[in-house]
């Protein structure tokens, strides 16, 4: 028995799976994250500040000792949106070699894509239909298109939670005429590329959507068994934005299901998944637990 581990360096958080494999099988040892917030002010400066690149440091550090104790051979590093746009990205890269001898490979939008497909596809079984998995993260939201097992298509597109957030959200709480403002903006933004595209099954993916559904199962502490298949209407994604906007930001971190760290972008979060229903016309989605740590893992030990 082999133990691995993965690390998925986003723009709004750092996940941490670490798993062992045995004749062929995984099995998860721990899968976490820590909202580290890389892409903080990026859509204002263009870089990564001094304080976010210290702070996910620092996370990164944690999760390699999590990553000593569990004994894990071997560590695999990928960034995402924030990596693959930020100015100085290339700065952090390396202050994390030099400071925790850790390598980060910087991967594509279509490869995060594919990656993500892949895991998805080892959970909802066996279908004909065409379907979109969708994953809005805090920097980009992806969109891979597919018919059953066949991939056909994949789009990365440079908007997710954070930029909506801190140009339109600017009063706490959220007045009603910001957040049209923010989804009259989202709208314009996904509409061109989507707007064709008339799937019949939609998967969400990532912690956008799986903290959705812990709020819609009120979960103190987080499930994925009971996340994974978990489904949301369109009502229900409308009922959340209102829960979300009534309350300030302080008010958010004590609501059972949603981790505090997510609270300021949770609503333009849950407005970009209610903007991609409506341009599908599609009214529920199923959210499924699994992402581009998953992949990878199939990718790289059980291909």
């Amino acid at each position: 028995m082999s133990n691995y581990a993965i690390l998925d360096i986003g723009t709004n958080s750092i996940k941490f799976f670490a798993f062992s494999i045995e004749n062929g099988k995984a099995k998860t040892l721990v899968d976490t994250n820590n909202i580290a917030r890389l892409g903080e002010g990026l859509s204002q400066t263009g870089k990564i500040s001094n304080t976010a690149m210290q702070r996910n440091i620092t996370a990164l550090r944690e999760f390699q000792q999590k990553a000593r104790e569990l004994n894990v051979e071997e560590i695999t590093a990928v960034g995402t949106m924030c990596l693959r746009t930020a100015q100085n990205s290339s700065e952090f890269i390396q202050k994390v070699k030099n400071e925790l001898d850790l390598d980060i490979e910087v991967i594509k939008g279509e490869e995060e894509a594919r990656l993500s497909y892949l895991a998805v596809l080892s959970t909802i079984g066996k279908t004909n239909k065409d379907l979109c998995v969708f994953d809005t993260g805090g920097g980009s939201t992806e969109f891979i298109f597919g018919e059953g097992t066949e991939l056909k298509n994949r789009i990365s597109l440079n908007l997710g939670a954070v930029h909506p957030t801190e140009k339109f959200l600017l009063s706490d709480p959220v007045t009603k005429q910001e957040q049209e403002k923010m989804m009259a903006y989202i709208k314009d933004f996904f509409q061109p590329h989507l707007n064709s595209r008339r799937p019949e099954i939609l998967i969400g993916i990532g912690g956008t959507v799986t903290s959705m559904g812990a709020v819609k199962h009120k979960m103190v502490k987080y499930d994925p068994q009971i996340i994974q298949g978990t489904k949301i209407t369109a009502d229900e994604v409308d009922e959340l934005m209102e829960l979300f906007r009534n309350k300030t930001i302080e008010q958010r971190k004590q609501i059972p299901g949603l981790q505090p760290k997510r609270a300021d972008v949770i609503l333009a979060g849950a407005a970009i998944v209610k903007t991609i229903m409506d341009i599908f016309r599609i009214n529920s989605f199923t959210i499924s637990d699994r992402g581009l740590r998953h992949g990878l893992m199939f990718d790289l030990y059980l291909k």
